[in-house]
Parts: C-alpha cells; sequence; structure tokens
C-alpha cells in the first residue's frame, strides 16, 4: 500500500528552482520481504533529491533506511511474510530550512536498544552483523528506537535541511 498526503510543488519549465520543501508525507507499507528494499530506496531517492540532498547525504541517507529496514524483516518480523514493515517519509519546511523525518515499524516483539553490543568494541570488530544501528545513527542527525505502541519497534530518524545559496 503506498499512501501520499500532500504533493512537490513542481515548477513550471524553465523557472527557477528555488528552496522550498513542503510538508508532505509518503507512507509505505509492505510485506516482510527483502525484495522491496529497492523500491523504498528509489522513493527514498526520489524524496531526497526533492529536498536538495547532496549526493553525500542522499547516499548516507539510503544506508541509514536500508539498514533499518532490514532490522525490521530480519529481526523485527523475522522474515514472517505475513508481518507488515511501514516507512514514512515526512518533510517539514519549518523551522527552516526544514527537516526530513524517516519513520519505520515493524510488527516484531521488539527488543531492548540498550543492550546493543557495541560494534566498536574489538570482540566485535570482525562480526559480519550489528552495525546497522550504528550506521543510523552515524549517518542522520537524530535517531529514536523505541517500542510503538501499536506493538513492534519503530524508529524514528531525522535529517535536518541543509539552506540552499
Amino acid at each position: 500500500m503506498v499512501g501520499r498526503t500532500a504533493g512537490p510543488v513542481m515548477p513550471r519549465p524553465g523557472a527557477p528552482m528555488a528552496y522550498s520543501p513542503r510538508d508532505m508525507t509518503i507512507r509505505l507499507r509492505f510485506n516482510s520481504a527483502f525484495e522491496m528494499l529497492d523500491m523504498v530506496q528509489l522513493v527514498g531517492d526520489q524524496v531526497g533529491r526533492q529536498v536538495h540532498f547532496d549526493e553525500d547525504a542522499l547516499t548516507w541517507m539510503e544506508v541509514a533506511v536500508r539498514e533499518s529496514i532490514i532490522n525490521a524483516i530480519k529481526h523485527g518480523n523475522r522474515h514472517d511474510r505475513s508481518k507488515y514493515v511501514t516507512v514514512a517519509f515526512t518533510t517539514r519546511s519549518a523551522p527552516p530550512p526544514g527537516e526530513l523525518e524517516i519513520s519505520i515499524l515493524d510488527e516484531g516483539e521488539g527488543f531492548d536498544p540498550e543492550a546493543l553490543a557495541d560494534p566498536l568494541a574489538p570482540e566485535n570488530l570482525l562480526k559480519s552483523s550489528g552495525r546497522g544501528i550504528f550506521f543510523m545513527r552515524s549517518f542522520m542527525d537524530d535517531v529514536s528506537i523505541f517500542r510503538s505502541p501499536a506493538g513492534g519497534m519503530a524508529v524514528r530518524m531525522l535529517k535536518r535541511l541543509a539552506p540552499l545559496s
């Protein structure tokens, strides 16, 4: 299911690109299947471009979103295709210059985020997993992870937008 609560304002051909992100939310809800990652990445890429992320910010935001969705499917919903993952991209123009909030919700049992192993500890450096939340926190301006009142775990990531010069 794809929902959209507002649309972007497209400039007329030849008009200068003024920075004016409109408040909008794009919400995606899909079964716990890794095949959905590419679709979410396409949507995230479009949203990032609409709010004028540079290539680096766009890449790091996409890594953070991808890691969060992998965690929701693998650890939250435990690959159960009868459970859903919901992703919402929300742009806000106030306070200037604005922000992009990305929320990911799974339907799993949840976990204690404070109990996670430190991925930089010497005993964890060679492990093949355990860095997703570390990446999210490194690449986004703010990350909160909490149990959702509706059940499951929620991740809220915030990226402040750079003003256009």
